[in-house]
Protein backbone atom coordinates (compact mmCIF):
# COMPACT_ATOMS: atom_id res chain seq x y z
CA UNK A 1 0.00 0.00 0.00
CA UNK A 2 2.64 2.70 -1.12
CA UNK A 3 -0.38 5.33 -1.50
CA UNK A 4 -0.14 5.37 2.70
CA UNK A 5 3.49 6.23 3.15
CA UNK A 6 2.34 9.81 1.98
CA UNK A 7 -0.54 9.91 4.80
CA UNK A 8 2.18 8.51 7.43
CA UNK A 9 4.62 10.94 6.84
CA UNK A 10 1.66 13.64 7.29
CA UNK A 11 -0.41 11.84 10.79
CA UNK A 12 2.76 10.55 11.97
CA UNK A 13 3.79 13.13 14.07
CA UNK A 14 0.02 13.50 15.62
CA UNK A 15 -0.86 9.67 15.61
CA UNK A 16 2.41 9.20 17.69
CA UNK A 17 1.53 11.55 20.27
CA UNK A 18 -1.81 10.15 20.17
CA UNK A 19 -0.08 6.19 20.73
CA UNK A 20 1.58 8.55 23.90
CA UNK A 21 -0.89 9.33 25.77
CA UNK A 22 -2.69 5.86 24.53
CA UNK A 23 0.41 3.95 26.21
CA UNK A 24 0.28 6.79 29.63
CA UNK A 25 -3.54 5.08 29.54
CA UNK A 26 -2.45 1.62 29.52
CA UNK A 27 0.19 1.80 32.26
CA UNK A 28 -2.30 3.48 34.47
CA UNK A 29 -5.03 0.48 33.58
CA UNK A 30 -1.79 -2.10 34.30
CA UNK A 31 -0.73 -0.27 37.59
CA UNK A 32 -4.59 -0.66 39.30
CA UNK A 33 -5.16 -4.46 40.36
CA UNK A 34 -0.92 -4.30 41.50
CA UNK A 35 -2.07 -1.32 43.88
CA UNK A 36 -5.42 -3.16 44.86
CA UNK A 37 -3.28 -6.38 45.71
CA UNK A 38 -1.48 -4.45 47.87
CA UNK A 39 -4.45 -2.72 49.65
CA UNK A 40 -5.85 -6.25 50.57
CA UNK A 41 -2.86 -7.73 50.88
CA UNK A 42 -1.04 -5.29 53.42
CA UNK A 43 -4.40 -2.80 54.61
CA UNK A 44 -7.24 -5.14 54.74
CA UNK A 45 -5.45 -8.58 55.82
CA UNK A 46 -3.32 -6.19 58.38
CA UNK A 47 -6.66 -3.91 59.17
CA UNK A 48 -4.47 -1.21 58.55
CA UNK A 49 -6.81 1.80 57.72
CA UNK A 50 -4.05 4.28 57.00
CA UNK A 51 -2.33 2.74 54.11
CA UNK A 52 -5.72 1.66 52.82
CA UNK A 53 -6.70 5.46 52.23
CA UNK A 54 -3.52 6.40 51.05
CA UNK A 55 -3.10 3.38 48.53
CA UNK A 56 -6.86 4.09 47.84
CA UNK A 57 -6.10 7.85 46.90
CA UNK A 58 -3.20 6.57 45.27
CA UNK A 59 -5.32 4.15 42.73
CA UNK A 60 -7.74 7.40 42.52
CA UNK A 61 -5.15 9.66 41.48
CA UNK A 62 -4.20 6.58 38.46
CA UNK A 63 -7.46 6.63 37.73
CA UNK A 64 -7.85 10.32 37.00
CA UNK A 65 -4.40 10.42 35.26
CA UNK A 66 -5.49 7.79 32.96
CA UNK A 67 -8.72 9.18 32.53
CA UNK A 68 -7.40 12.45 31.37
CA UNK A 69 -4.64 10.61 28.69
CA UNK A 70 -8.28 8.54 27.32
CA UNK A 71 -9.89 12.15 26.71
CA UNK A 72 -6.49 13.62 25.16
CA UNK A 73 -5.90 10.37 22.88
CA UNK A 74 -9.65 10.18 21.77
CA UNK A 75 -9.68 14.25 20.81
CA UNK A 76 -6.47 13.41 18.74
CA UNK A 77 -7.84 10.18 17.51
CA UNK A 78 -11.10 11.97 16.09
CA UNK A 79 -8.90 15.02 14.46
CA UNK A 80 -6.16 12.80 13.03
CA UNK A 81 -8.94 9.77 11.56
CA UNK A 82 -11.04 12.34 10.15
CA UNK A 83 -8.53 14.66 8.53
CA UNK A 84 -7.14 11.53 7.22
CA UNK A 85 -10.27 10.14 5.95
CA UNK A 86 -11.22 13.32 3.74
CA UNK A 87 -8.10 13.80 2.94
CA UNK A 88 -7.55 10.31 1.22
CA UNK A 89 -11.06 10.65 -0.10
CA UNK A 90 -10.45 13.91 -1.81
CA UNK A 91 -7.20 12.67 -3.16
CA UNK A 92 -8.69 9.17 -5.15
CA UNK A 93 -11.15 11.89 -6.28
CA UNK A 94 -8.40 13.77 -7.77
CA UNK A 95 -6.34 10.61 -9.03
CA UNK A 96 -9.35 9.82 -10.81
CA UNK A 97 -9.97 13.43 -12.34
CA UNK A 98 -6.10 12.72 -13.96
CA UNK A 99 -7.19 9.35 -15.57
CA UNK A 100 -7.59 8.94 -19.30
CA UNK A 101 -11.09 7.63 -20.43
CA UNK A 102 -8.88 4.41 -21.19
CA UNK A 103 -8.15 4.18 -17.35
CA UNK A 104 -11.48 4.91 -16.16
CA UNK A 105 -12.94 2.07 -18.37
CA UNK A 106 -10.65 -0.46 -16.52
CA UNK A 107 -13.05 -0.21 -13.23
CA UNK A 108 -16.84 -0.22 -13.32
CA UNK A 109 -18.44 3.05 -12.17
CA UNK A 110 -20.44 1.97 -9.17
CA UNK A 111 -17.07 -0.06 -8.07
CA UNK A 112 -15.03 3.96 -8.06
CA UNK A 113 -18.55 5.37 -6.09
CA UNK A 114 -17.84 2.11 -3.96
CA UNK A 115 -14.18 2.98 -3.16
CA UNK A 116 -14.23 6.50 -2.48
CA UNK A 117 -16.98 6.07 0.09
CA UNK A 118 -17.61 2.42 2.02
CA UNK A 119 -13.28 1.49 0.76
CA UNK A 120 -12.19 4.84 2.51
CA UNK A 121 -14.74 4.52 5.34
CA UNK A 122 -13.41 1.37 6.46
CA UNK A 123 -9.55 2.21 6.27
CA UNK A 124 -10.32 5.51 7.77
CA UNK A 125 -12.50 3.46 10.66
CA UNK A 126 -9.05 1.59 11.15
CA UNK A 127 -7.03 4.28 11.29
CA UNK A 128 -9.11 5.94 13.95
CA UNK A 129 -9.38 2.04 16.02
CA UNK A 130 -5.49 2.10 15.64
CA UNK A 131 -5.38 4.98 17.72
CA UNK A 132 -8.04 4.21 20.71
CA UNK A 133 -8.10 -0.26 20.99
CA UNK A 134 -6.00 -1.44 18.38
CA UNK A 135 -2.73 -0.03 19.77
CA UNK A 136 -3.65 -0.82 23.31
CA UNK A 137 -4.72 -4.17 22.63
CA UNK A 138 -1.33 -5.73 22.45
CA UNK A 139 0.18 -3.20 24.92
CA UNK A 140 -2.06 -4.39 27.64
CA UNK A 141 -1.65 -7.89 26.55
CA UNK A 142 1.96 -7.73 26.90
CA UNK A 143 1.96 -5.10 29.82
CA UNK A 144 -0.61 -8.27 31.74
CA UNK A 145 1.64 -10.45 31.11
CA UNK A 146 4.82 -9.03 32.15
CA UNK A 147 2.93 -7.41 35.35
CA UNK A 148 0.95 -11.19 35.74
CA UNK A 149 4.41 -12.88 35.76
CA UNK A 150 6.22 -10.44 38.18
CA UNK A 151 3.44 -10.94 40.12
CA UNK A 152 3.15 -14.75 40.34
CA UNK A 153 5.44 -16.70 38.11
CA UNK A 154 3.97 -20.48 38.73
CA UNK A 155 0.42 -19.13 37.94
CA UNK A 156 2.54 -17.84 34.70
CA UNK A 157 2.43 -21.56 33.48
CA UNK A 158 -0.82 -21.15 32.51
CA UNK A 159 -0.82 -18.03 30.35
CA UNK A 160 1.99 -20.06 28.76
CA UNK A 161 -0.46 -22.17 26.93
CA UNK A 162 -3.59 -19.70 26.64
CA UNK A 163 -1.40 -17.23 24.63
CA UNK A 164 -0.11 -19.52 21.96
CA UNK A 165 -3.47 -20.85 21.48
CA UNK A 166 -5.44 -17.58 21.09
CA UNK A 167 -2.17 -16.35 18.57
CA UNK A 168 -2.82 -19.51 16.34
CA UNK A 169 -7.12 -18.86 16.30
CA UNK A 170 -5.75 -15.08 15.31
CA UNK A 171 -3.75 -16.03 12.44
CA UNK A 172 -6.21 -18.43 11.10
CA UNK A 173 -8.92 -15.47 11.53
CA UNK A 174 -6.64 -13.23 9.03
CA UNK A 175 -5.70 -15.64 6.62
CA UNK A 176 -9.29 -17.32 6.18
CA UNK A 177 -10.90 -13.62 6.51
CA UNK A 178 -9.25 -11.52 3.86
CA UNK A 179 -10.23 -13.30 1.00
CA UNK A 180 -14.11 -13.01 2.25
CA UNK A 181 -14.11 -9.53 2.90
CA UNK A 182 -13.02 -8.45 -0.53
CA UNK A 183 -15.89 -11.22 -2.11
CA UNK A 184 -18.35 -8.98 0.34
CA UNK A 185 -17.02 -5.43 -1.25
CA UNK A 186 -16.81 -6.65 -4.88
CA UNK A 187 -20.42 -7.80 -4.21
CA UNK A 188 -21.70 -4.28 -2.46
CA UNK A 189 -19.93 -2.97 -5.95
CA UNK A 190 -22.74 -5.14 -7.92
CA UNK A 191 -25.44 -3.67 -5.37
CA UNK A 192 -24.37 0.05 -6.37
CA UNK A 193 -24.02 -0.96 -9.79
CA UNK A 194 -27.56 -2.14 -10.19
CA UNK A 195 -28.73 0.61 -8.09
CA UNK A 196 -27.01 3.01 -10.47
CA UNK A 197 -28.42 1.66 -13.52
CA UNK A 198 -31.71 1.35 -12.36
CA UNK A 199 -31.57 5.42 -11.21
CA UNK A 200 -30.14 6.70 -14.22
CA UNK A 201 -33.02 4.65 -16.37
CA UNK A 202 -35.99 4.97 -14.24
CA UNK A 203 -37.95 6.80 -16.74
CA UNK A 204 -37.47 3.87 -19.53
CA UNK A 205 -37.91 0.94 -16.59
CA UNK A 206 -41.31 3.16 -15.84
CA UNK A 207 -42.22 3.40 -19.60
CA UNK A 208 -41.97 -0.24 -20.10
CA UNK A 209 -43.32 -1.49 -17.24
CA UNK A 210 -40.27 -3.71 -15.89
CA UNK A 211 -40.39 -2.72 -12.21
CA UNK A 212 -40.83 -6.93 -11.52
CA UNK A 213 -37.55 -7.40 -13.49
CA UNK A 214 -35.59 -4.82 -11.90
CA UNK A 215 -36.90 -6.14 -8.34
CA UNK A 216 -36.10 -9.06 -9.06
CA UNK A 217 -31.94 -7.86 -10.70
CA UNK A 218 -31.62 -5.82 -7.06
CA UNK A 219 -32.96 -8.47 -4.96
CA UNK A 220 -30.58 -11.24 -6.75
CA UNK A 221 -27.63 -9.14 -6.44
CA UNK A 222 -28.51 -8.02 -2.60
CA UNK A 223 -29.09 -11.79 -1.59
CA UNK A 224 -25.78 -12.23 -3.22
CA UNK A 225 -23.86 -9.81 -1.10
CA UNK A 226 -25.85 -10.76 2.13
CA UNK A 227 -24.62 -14.52 1.33
CA UNK A 228 -21.12 -13.09 1.06
CA UNK A 229 -21.38 -10.91 4.38
CA UNK A 230 -23.02 -13.75 6.14
CA UNK A 231 -19.99 -16.06 4.97
CA UNK A 232 -17.45 -13.68 6.22
CA UNK A 233 -19.07 -12.98 9.72
CA UNK A 234 -19.78 -16.17 10.55
CA UNK A 235 -15.95 -16.86 10.02
CA UNK A 236 -15.43 -14.12 11.98
CA UNK A 237 -17.87 -15.17 14.95
CA UNK A 238 -16.20 -18.62 15.33
CA UNK A 239 -13.08 -17.09 16.49
CA UNK A 240 -14.01 -14.74 19.28
CA UNK A 241 -16.10 -17.21 21.34
CA UNK A 242 -13.27 -19.41 20.52
CA UNK A 243 -10.86 -16.91 21.87
CA UNK A 244 -13.00 -15.95 24.80
CA UNK A 245 -13.38 -19.64 26.03
CA UNK A 246 -9.91 -20.34 25.48
CA UNK A 247 -8.78 -17.52 28.25
CA UNK A 248 -12.05 -18.07 30.84
CA UNK A 249 -10.62 -21.66 30.93
CA UNK A 250 -7.17 -20.45 32.05
CA UNK A 251 -8.92 -18.31 34.32
CA UNK A 252 -10.73 -21.11 35.79
CA UNK A 253 -7.54 -22.63 36.06
CA UNK A 254 -5.86 -19.86 37.94
CA UNK A 255 -8.49 -19.76 40.78
CA UNK A 256 -7.69 -23.74 40.89
CA UNK A 257 -3.86 -23.90 41.60
CA UNK A 258 -4.64 -20.20 43.74
CA UNK A 259 -6.94 -21.76 45.48
CA UNK A 260 -4.49 -24.97 46.25
CA UNK A 261 -1.73 -22.24 46.73
CA UNK A 262 -4.22 -20.16 49.45
CA UNK A 263 -4.58 -23.95 51.39
CA UNK A 264 -0.88 -23.94 51.34
CA UNK A 265 0.15 -20.58 52.49
CA UNK A 266 2.15 -20.21 49.22
CA UNK A 267 -0.07 -17.66 47.37
CA UNK A 268 -1.44 -14.15 49.14
CA UNK A 269 -5.74 -13.58 48.75
CA UNK A 270 -4.24 -10.00 46.97
CA UNK A 271 -2.25 -11.72 44.42
CA UNK A 272 -5.08 -14.01 43.41
CA UNK A 273 -7.47 -11.18 42.60
CA UNK A 274 -5.05 -9.24 40.77
CA UNK A 275 -3.53 -11.80 38.87
CA UNK A 276 -7.43 -12.45 37.96
CA UNK A 277 -7.67 -8.96 36.89
CA UNK A 278 -4.67 -9.30 34.90
CA UNK A 279 -6.13 -12.41 33.04
CA UNK A 280 -9.12 -10.69 32.72
CA UNK A 281 -7.49 -7.68 31.12
CA UNK A 282 -5.50 -9.79 28.50
CA UNK A 283 -8.84 -11.55 27.80
CA UNK A 284 -10.26 -7.98 26.77
CA UNK A 285 -6.73 -7.28 25.24
CA UNK A 286 -6.60 -10.93 23.12
CA UNK A 287 -10.82 -10.05 22.32
CA UNK A 288 -9.57 -6.73 20.79
CA UNK A 289 -6.34 -7.87 19.30
CA UNK A 290 -9.13 -10.67 17.42
CA UNK A 291 -11.21 -7.89 16.39
CA UNK A 292 -8.19 -5.75 15.26
CA UNK A 293 -7.46 -8.43 12.82
CA UNK A 294 -11.11 -8.35 11.77
CA UNK A 295 -11.12 -4.92 11.00
CA UNK A 296 -7.59 -5.20 9.61
CA UNK A 297 -8.82 -7.70 7.03
CA UNK A 298 -12.04 -5.41 6.05
CA UNK A 299 -9.33 -2.59 5.98
CA UNK A 300 -6.76 -4.63 4.30
CA UNK A 301 -9.42 -5.47 1.37
CA UNK A 302 -10.31 -1.88 0.91
CA UNK A 303 -7.19 -0.43 0.90
CA UNK A 304 -6.10 -2.99 -2.16
CA UNK A 305 -8.94 -1.72 -4.02
CA UNK A 306 -7.98 2.24 -3.36
CA UNK A 307 -4.58 1.36 -4.24
CA UNK A 308 -5.41 0.00 -7.54
CA UNK A 309 -6.42 3.13 -8.18
CA UNK A 310 -3.71 5.27 -7.02
CA UNK A 311 -1.76 2.56 -9.17
CA UNK A 312 -3.15 3.57 -12.75
CA UNK A 313 -1.22 5.53 -14.49
CA UNK A 314 -2.64 7.82 -16.90
CA UNK A 315 -2.01 6.53 -20.29
CA UNK A 316 -1.66 9.90 -21.84
CA UNK A 317 1.87 11.18 -22.04
CA UNK A 318 3.02 14.76 -23.52
CA UNK A 319 5.81 17.08 -23.87
CA UNK A 320 5.61 20.59 -22.48
CA UNK A 321 4.52 21.89 -26.47
CA UNK A 322 2.77 24.48 -26.59
CA UNK A 323 0.29 24.58 -29.12
CA UNK A 324 0.98 26.47 -32.40
CA UNK A 325 -0.63 29.41 -33.40
CA UNK A 326 0.01 29.67 -37.18
CA UNK A 327 -3.06 28.13 -37.99
CA UNK A 328 -5.44 28.42 -35.40
CA UNK A 329 -8.00 25.29 -35.92
CA UNK A 330 -6.89 23.52 -38.38
CA UNK A 331 -7.00 19.94 -38.14
CA UNK A 332 -4.74 17.04 -39.69
CA UNK A 333 -5.52 12.84 -39.30
CA UNK A 334 -2.39 11.50 -40.60
CA UNK A 335 -3.42 7.95 -41.71
CA UNK A 336 -5.05 7.39 -37.88
CA UNK A 337 -6.44 4.07 -36.96
CA UNK A 338 -7.92 3.51 -33.74
CA UNK A 339 -9.06 0.62 -30.92
CA UNK A 340 -10.87 0.99 -27.97
CA UNK A 341 -8.58 -2.92 -26.96
CA UNK A 342 -5.67 -2.60 -29.59
CA UNK A 343 -4.81 -6.11 -28.49
CA UNK A 344 -8.10 -7.96 -28.79
CA UNK A 345 -10.30 -6.21 -31.28
CA UNK A 346 -10.79 -4.31 -34.63
CA UNK A 347 -9.93 -0.94 -35.21
CA UNK A 348 -13.25 0.86 -35.16
CA UNK A 349 -11.33 3.36 -37.43
CA UNK A 350 -8.71 2.60 -40.23
CA UNK A 351 -6.34 4.34 -41.97
CA UNK A 352 -8.03 7.82 -41.55
CA UNK A 353 -6.25 10.77 -43.81
CA UNK A 354 -8.27 14.00 -43.79
CA UNK A 355 -7.35 17.91 -43.32
CA UNK A 356 -9.52 20.50 -41.71
CA UNK A 357 -9.01 24.26 -42.85
CA UNK A 358 -9.07 27.41 -40.00
CA UNK A 359 -12.29 28.54 -40.35
CA UNK A 360 -14.36 25.35 -42.31
CA UNK A 361 -17.66 24.19 -40.91
CA UNK A 362 -17.23 20.30 -41.66
CA UNK A 363 -19.91 17.69 -41.22
CA UNK A 364 -19.45 14.37 -40.33
CA UNK A 365 -22.31 11.54 -41.10
CA UNK A 366 -22.63 7.53 -41.75
CA UNK A 367 -24.63 4.97 -40.64
CA UNK A 368 -24.95 4.24 -36.72
CA UNK A 369 -21.63 2.71 -35.18
CA UNK A 370 -19.43 3.91 -38.62
CA UNK A 371 -17.11 5.52 -35.58
CA UNK A 372 -18.53 9.52 -36.56
CA UNK A 373 -18.06 10.00 -32.46
CA UNK A 374 -15.04 8.14 -31.89
CA UNK A 375 -13.62 10.52 -34.78
CA UNK A 376 -14.38 13.51 -33.20
CA UNK A 377 -13.42 12.33 -29.30
CA UNK A 378 -9.81 11.73 -31.31
CA UNK A 379 -9.47 15.28 -31.21
CA UNK A 380 -9.55 16.61 -27.73
CA UNK A 381 -7.70 13.75 -27.26
CA UNK A 382 -10.23 11.87 -24.65
CA UNK A 383 -8.40 8.74 -26.31
CA UNK A 384 -5.01 8.38 -28.05
CA UNK A 385 -4.67 6.95 -31.23
CA UNK A 386 -3.69 3.56 -32.13
CA UNK A 387 -1.78 4.52 -35.10
CA UNK A 388 -0.70 7.65 -37.33
CA UNK A 389 -1.08 11.00 -35.88
CA UNK A 390 -3.67 13.84 -35.37
CA UNK A 391 -2.23 17.92 -35.49
CA UNK A 392 -4.35 20.92 -34.32
CA UNK A 393 -3.00 23.79 -35.57
CA UNK A 394 -0.01 21.77 -37.24
CA UNK A 395 1.50 20.61 -34.22
CA UNK A 396 1.33 16.68 -33.11
CA UNK A 397 -1.69 16.52 -30.56
CA UNK A 398 -0.06 13.29 -28.41
CA UNK A 399 2.76 15.63 -27.33
CA UNK A 400 0.67 18.08 -25.81
CA UNK A 401 -0.66 18.21 -22.37
CA UNK A 402 -4.17 17.38 -22.72
CA UNK A 403 -5.60 20.48 -20.77
CA UNK A 404 -3.77 23.11 -22.92
CA UNK A 405 -4.84 21.18 -25.90
CA UNK A 406 -8.82 21.08 -24.55
CA UNK A 407 -8.30 25.13 -23.99
CA UNK A 408 -9.15 25.78 -27.80
CA UNK A 409 -11.62 23.47 -28.35
CA UNK A 410 -15.33 23.38 -26.76
CA UNK A 411 -16.99 19.87 -27.11
CA UNK A 412 -20.63 19.05 -27.19
CA UNK A 413 -21.02 15.45 -26.33
CA UNK A 414 -23.77 13.18 -28.34
CA UNK A 415 -25.22 12.76 -24.50
CA UNK A 416 -26.02 15.81 -23.03
CA UNK A 417 -25.29 16.17 -18.94
CA UNK A 418 -26.38 19.23 -16.83
CA UNK A 419 -25.43 20.06 -13.43
CA UNK A 420 -26.94 20.76 -10.29
CA UNK A 421 -26.95 24.31 -9.90
CA UNK A 422 -28.61 27.61 -11.73
CA UNK A 423 -28.62 27.38 -15.77
CA UNK A 424 -25.79 30.37 -15.02
CA UNK A 425 -23.85 28.15 -13.26
CA UNK A 426 -23.91 25.31 -16.05
CA UNK A 427 -23.23 28.06 -19.12
CA UNK A 428 -20.15 29.07 -17.47
CA UNK A 429 -18.27 25.77 -17.16
CA UNK A 430 -17.61 27.20 -20.78
CA UNK A 431 -15.49 30.06 -18.74
CA UNK A 432 -15.46 31.23 -15.58
CA UNK A 433 -15.50 34.64 -15.87
CA UNK A 434 -18.48 35.09 -18.31
CA UNK A 435 -19.90 37.97 -18.00
CA UNK A 436 -24.38 37.92 -17.96
CA UNK A 437 -23.83 39.44 -21.11
CA UNK A 438 -21.71 36.82 -22.80
CA UNK A 439 -23.97 34.63 -20.95
CA UNK A 440 -27.05 35.77 -22.53
CA UNK A 441 -25.49 36.08 -25.75
CA UNK A 442 -24.18 32.70 -26.19
CA UNK A 443 -27.98 31.47 -25.12
CA UNK A 444 -29.12 33.47 -27.64
CA UNK A 445 -27.18 31.98 -30.53
CA UNK A 446 -28.09 28.24 -29.06
CA UNK A 447 -32.09 29.49 -29.11
CA UNK A 448 -31.70 28.97 -25.41
CA UNK A 449 -32.34 32.97 -24.47
CA UNK A 450 -36.52 32.77 -24.58
CA UNK A 451 -37.17 29.71 -22.51
CA UNK A 452 -34.78 30.26 -20.05
CA UNK A 453 -35.91 34.11 -19.85
CA UNK A 454 -39.92 32.62 -19.79
CA UNK A 455 -38.42 30.68 -16.28
CA UNK A 456 -39.61 31.82 -12.78
CA UNK A 457 -36.12 32.94 -11.52
CA UNK A 458 -34.34 33.10 -15.22
CA UNK A 459 -30.80 32.73 -15.56
CA UNK A 460 -30.78 31.71 -12.04
CA UNK A 461 -32.90 28.95 -12.35
CA UNK A 462 -32.36 25.68 -10.48
CA UNK A 463 -31.24 22.45 -12.46
CA UNK A 464 -32.29 19.58 -11.09
CA UNK A 465 -29.52 16.26 -11.12
CA UNK A 466 -29.13 15.49 -15.14
CA UNK A 467 -31.13 18.18 -15.95
CA UNK A 468 -34.31 16.56 -15.44
CA UNK A 469 -36.52 19.57 -15.50
CA UNK A 470 -35.49 20.13 -18.88
CA UNK A 471 -36.70 18.15 -21.96
CA UNK A 472 -34.07 16.89 -24.39
CA UNK A 473 -34.04 19.85 -26.64
CA UNK A 474 -33.54 22.27 -24.08
CA UNK A 475 -30.93 20.14 -22.50
CA UNK A 476 -28.73 20.40 -25.83
CA UNK A 477 -29.67 23.74 -26.30
CA UNK A 478 -27.88 24.79 -22.57
CA UNK A 479 -25.27 22.51 -23.26
CA UNK A 480 -24.27 23.97 -27.22
CA UNK A 481 -24.62 27.50 -24.76
CA UNK A 482 -21.90 26.23 -22.64
CA UNK A 483 -19.43 25.56 -25.84
CA UNK A 484 -20.29 28.78 -27.06
CA UNK A 485 -19.41 31.03 -24.09
CA UNK A 486 -16.17 29.53 -24.03
CA UNK A 487 -15.16 31.14 -27.84
CA UNK A 488 -12.95 28.24 -29.06
CA UNK A 489 -10.72 28.36 -31.58
CA UNK A 490 -12.79 24.54 -32.58
CA UNK A 491 -16.19 23.65 -31.82
CA UNK A 492 -16.97 20.09 -32.19
CA UNK A 493 -21.25 19.54 -31.96
CA UNK A 494 -21.54 15.60 -31.54
CA UNK A 495 -25.38 15.41 -32.74
CA UNK A 496 -26.37 17.83 -30.55
CA UNK A 497 -29.08 19.40 -32.41
CA UNK A 498 -31.03 15.72 -32.71
CA UNK A 499 -33.63 16.72 -30.45
CA UNK A 500 -34.84 19.90 -31.79
CA UNK A 501 -37.66 21.02 -34.43
CA UNK A 502 -36.50 21.81 -37.70
CA UNK A 503 -37.24 25.59 -37.01
CA UNK A 504 -35.28 25.69 -33.86
CA UNK A 505 -32.36 24.15 -35.79
CA UNK A 506 -32.90 26.26 -38.68
CA UNK A 507 -32.70 29.09 -36.55
CA UNK A 508 -29.98 28.17 -34.71
CA UNK A 509 -27.92 27.02 -37.58
CA UNK A 510 -28.23 30.94 -39.07
CA UNK A 511 -26.75 32.60 -36.12
CA UNK A 512 -24.22 29.10 -35.80
CA UNK A 513 -23.13 30.73 -39.05
CA UNK A 514 -22.86 34.10 -37.94
CA UNK A 515 -20.96 33.10 -34.77
CA UNK A 516 -18.60 30.43 -36.08
CA UNK A 517 -17.08 32.27 -39.49
CA UNK A 518 -13.68 32.31 -38.21
CA UNK A 519 -13.65 29.10 -35.81
CA UNK A 520 -13.11 25.37 -37.41
CA UNK A 521 -16.44 23.74 -36.27
CA UNK A 522 -17.12 19.78 -36.92
CA UNK A 523 -20.95 19.09 -36.68
CA UNK A 524 -21.58 15.37 -36.50
CA UNK A 525 -25.06 14.43 -37.71
CA UNK A 526 -27.40 11.71 -38.46
CA UNK A 527 -29.63 13.71 -40.24
CA UNK A 528 -28.16 15.29 -44.21
CA UNK A 529 -30.39 18.45 -43.47
CA UNK A 530 -27.90 19.36 -40.36
CA UNK A 531 -25.01 19.60 -42.69
CA UNK A 532 -26.09 19.70 -46.44
CA UNK A 533 -24.80 23.66 -46.30
CA UNK A 534 -21.07 22.33 -44.65
CA UNK A 535 -18.45 23.64 -46.99
CA UNK A 536 -16.73 19.83 -46.58
CA UNK A 537 -18.81 16.79 -45.69
CA UNK A 538 -17.35 13.92 -44.36
CA UNK A 539 -19.00 10.49 -45.41
CA UNK A 540 -18.01 7.40 -42.92
CA UNK A 541 -18.60 3.84 -43.64
CA UNK A 542 -17.72 0.85 -41.23
CA UNK A 543 -14.75 3.25 -39.56
CA UNK A 544 -13.62 4.31 -42.65
CA UNK A 545 -13.41 7.74 -44.86
CA UNK A 546 -15.51 6.61 -48.24
CA UNK A 547 -16.43 10.47 -49.18
CA UNK A 548 -15.39 13.69 -49.14
CA UNK A 549 -16.38 16.85 -50.54
CA UNK A 550 -19.52 19.46 -50.63
CA UNK A 551 -22.79 17.88 -50.70
CA UNK A 552 -23.46 18.43 -54.60
CA UNK A 553 -19.88 16.42 -54.99
CA UNK A 554 -20.71 13.66 -52.75
CA UNK A 555 -24.28 13.34 -54.37
CA UNK A 556 -22.68 12.62 -57.78
CA UNK A 557 -19.90 10.17 -56.46
CA UNK A 558 -20.48 8.91 -53.07
CA UNK A 559 -22.85 5.74 -53.37
CA UNK A 560 -23.07 5.65 -49.21
CA UNK A 561 -23.73 9.28 -49.22
CA UNK A 562 -26.49 9.19 -51.75
CA UNK A 563 -28.20 6.12 -50.05
CA UNK A 564 -28.27 8.05 -46.66
CA UNK A 565 -29.88 11.39 -48.62
CA UNK A 566 -32.76 8.46 -50.29
CA UNK A 567 -33.30 7.12 -46.89
CA UNK A 568 -33.73 10.21 -45.39
CA UNK A 569 -35.72 12.51 -47.97
CA UNK A 570 -37.42 9.96 -49.77
CA UNK A 571 -36.75 10.78 -53.34
CA UNK A 572 -34.17 9.43 -55.95
CA UNK A 573 -30.77 10.90 -56.87
CA UNK A 574 -30.75 12.91 -60.06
Amino acid sequence: MKFLSTYTKKYGKAFSIAVLFLTIETICDLLQPTVMANIIDEGVAKRDIGYVMKMGGLMLLITAFGALAASTRSILASIVSQNFGAELRYDLFKKIQTLSFKNINKFDRASLITRLTNDVTQVQIFVNGLMRIFVKAPLLAIGGLIMATRLNLHLSIVLAVVVPIVALLIFFNMKLGFPLFSKVQNALDRVNSVLREYLSGVRVVKAFNRFEFEEVKFANENEHFKKQSIAANRLMSVFSPAIMLTVNLGIVVVLWLGGLGVNKGEIQVGHIIAFINYMTQILFSLMMISMVFSMFVRAKASAARIGEVFTEENDLTWQNQVLSQAEKGRIDFENVSFSYAPENSEPVLKNINLTILPGETVGIIGSTGSGKSTLVSLIPRFYDVTSGAIRVNGEKIHEMDPKELRKKIAFVPQRNVLFTGTIAENIRWGKEDATQEEIETAAQIACAHDFIAASPEGYETRIGQGGVNFSGGQKQRLSISRALVKKPEILILDDSTSALDAATEAKMKAALKKYTKDLTTILVAQKISSIMDAHKIIVLDQGEVVGIGTHQELMKNCVVYQEIYRSQMGTEVV
